[in-house]
C-alpha cells in the first residue's frame, strides 16, 4: 500500500495573528493542568497545617494559583502576531506579566509556562521583547527571598539562571522552528509555481508541435500537388487520349499507353522520394551525422549519386538544431532531385566545437532568383534557422549548380543573441 508524504511541521509552529501553534496549545494546557493538579494534591496532603502557615506563604499560594487563574483566562485573546490588533497586544503584555507573578512558588510545572510566555513574547514583540520578559523572569526569581524568608538566597540565585536558561532556549528554538517552517512553505510555493509552468510548458509544447506538424504538412501538401499531382494529372490525360485512339489509330492508343506507363512510373518514384524524405531523424535510432548520411545514402537510388563527407567532432548540438541540419538536407537533395537535372550531388557535414555547418551542392543547371527568394521550402528552412540562432543561404553555385549552405550553433544561443539576430533581420 502506497503512503502518502507525511505533513510537514508548519501547522504546528505557524503563527496566526488570532490563536497560538498547535504546540503551544499542547504545551500550555498541560502545563496549566498540571499546576492545578499540583496545587489541588498539596492543598489535600497539607490541610492539617494549612491554618498554621506563615501569612506571607499563604499569600504567594494564593497570589500564584490567581496568576494561574488569570492566564487561563487571558491566554485565548492574547496576540501571536506583531501585526496584531493592538487590543490583543495588550492582553499578551497582561498576559506575559501574569505569567512571571505565577513563578512565584517555584514550582516545577510552571517552568513549561515560562517557555510558553518567553516564545509569545518573542512572536508579538520580537526579539527586544523577549529579552525584557527574561529579565523580568530573572528579577522575579531573585527577589523570590523577599516575598518568602524561609528562602535562601542561592535558590533565588538558581531560580533566576533557570529562568534566563529556559527564556533563551525556548526563544531560540521557536525562532529556528519559525524559519523551518517559512522556508518549507516558500518551498513549497515555489513547487506549486514549478509544476504549474511544467503544465504551461507542456501546452506550450503540445502547440508548437502541432503547428510545426501543420506547416509541415502545407508545404508537403504543395509539394506534392506540384510534383505527384502533374504527374498523375498528365497521367490521366494520357490514357484519355489511349481510349479514345484504340478503334481507328491503334498504334497511337498504344504510344499513348506507354506515356502513361512512364508517367505512372514517374509518379512512383517521386512520392516514395518524399516517403524517404519524411522520415524521422531516430527512425533507425541513429542521430547526427549518422541519420543524415543515411538519409543521403537513400537517395542514391533516384539515378543520382550522392556524396556525404563529415569533417570535425560532432558537438551534440540541441535538438532543434540538430532538426535544422536534418530537415534542410532533406530540402536540398530532393529539390536537386525535381529540380536540378544533376548527376551527383554532394553532402559536407562540418563540425566545430561552436557550429554545425551543412553543405548541399549538385552539379545541375542551377535556379533563378525568382524560386531561390520564392521557394516555400528554402523560407522555411531559413525561418528555423534563424529561430535557433542560425543562418542559411542558398543560390547558384560559383562553378554552376545549386548551392544550400545551413549554419547552425552547437549550443543553445541566448535570449539576448536570439533578439538582436531578430532585431538586424
Amino acid at each position: 500500500m502506497r503512503v502518502g508524504p507525511l505533513p510537514g511541521p508548519s501547522p504546528w509552529v505557524a503563527l496566526r495573528p488570532d490563536r497560538p501553534p498547535r504546540i503551544l496549545q499542547v504545551l500550555f494546557w498541560g502545563n496549566m493542568a498540571t499546576t492545578f493538579a499540583v496545587f489541588g494534591f498539596t492543598a489535600w496532603a497539607e490541610r492539617e497545617h494549612i491554618s498554621t502557615a506563615p501569612p506571607e506563604v499563604t499569600a504567594v499560594v494564593v497570589a500564584a494559583t490567581l496568576s494561574a487563574v488569570l492566564c487561563c483566562l487571558l491566554w485565548p485573546f492574547a496576540a501571536w502576531s506583531p501585526h496584531a490588533p493592538a487590543r490583543r497586544r495588550a492582553v499578551s503584555a497582561a498576559f506575559l506579566v501574569v505569567a512571571v507573578l505565577c513563578t512565584m512558588t517555584s514550582n516545577a510545572t510552571m517552568f513549561l509556562l515560562v517557555c510558553v510566555a518567553s516564545v509569545q513574547a518573542v512572536a508579538v514583540f520580537g526579539v527586544t521583547g523577549g529579552a525584557v520578559h527574561a529579565v523580568l523572569l530573572a528579577a522575579f526569581g531573585l527577589s523570590g527571598p523577599l516575598f518568602i524568608p524561609e528562602m535562601p538566597l542561592w535558590a533565588g540565585v538558581y531560580t533566576a539562571a533557570t529562568m534566563l536558561f529556559l527564556a533563551a532556549v525556548s526563544a531560540a528554538l521557536f525562532l529556528a522552528l519559525t524559519v523551518a517552517a517559512r522556508r518549507a512553505e516558500h518551498t513549497r510555493d515555489l513547487l506549486a509555481e514549478l509544476e504549474q509552468a511544467h503544465g504551461e510548458l507542456r501546452v506550450r509544447n503540445r502547440q508548437v508541435r502541432e503547428m510545426t506538424l501543420a506547416e509541415e504538412r502545407s508545404r508537403m501538401a504543395r509539394e506534392m500537388h506540384d510534383s505527384t499531382g502533374h504527374h498523375l494529372t498528365a497521367l490521366a490525360m494520357t490514357l484519355s487520349n489511349a481510349l479514345r485512339f484504340r478503334t481507328h489509330r491503334p498504334d497511337e492508343a498504344w504510344t499513348e499507353v506507354e506515356q502513361a506507363r512512364d508517367l505512372a512510373r514517374e509518379a512512383l518514384e517521386d512520392t516514395r522520394r518524399w516517403v524517404r524524405a519524411l522520415r524521422p531523424l531516430t527512425l533507425e535510432g541513429v542521430s547526427g551525422p549518422e541519420a543524415m548520411r543515411a538519409l543521403a545514402g537513400s537517395f542514391d537510388g533516384t539515378g543520382l549519386r550522392v556524396d556525404f563527407t563529415a569533417e570535425g567532432t560532432w558537438p551534440d548540438p540541441p535538438e532543434a538544431a540538430e532538426l535544422v541540419c536534418y530537415r534542410a538536407l532533406q530540402e536540398g537533395l530532393a529539390n536537386a532531385v525535381r529540380h536540378s537535372g544533376a548527376g551527383r550531388i554532394g553532402v559536407h557535414l562540418r563540425s566545430t566545437p561552436d557550429t554545425v555547418e551543412l553543405m548541399v551542392e549538385d552539379d545541375g543547371q542551377g535556379a533563378g532568383a525568382a524560386r531561390t527568394e520564392r521557394g516555400f521550402g528554402l523560407r522555411g528552412i531559413a525561418e528555423r534557422a534563424g529561430a535557433v540562432g542560425g543562418a542559411m543561404t542558398a543560390g547558384n553555385g560559383p562553378e554552376g549548380g545549386f548551392l544550400l549552405r545551413v549554419e547552425v550553433p552547437a549550443s543553445e544561443p541566448s535570449h539576448e543573441a536570439l533578439s538582436a539576430r531578430e532585431g538586424a533581420a
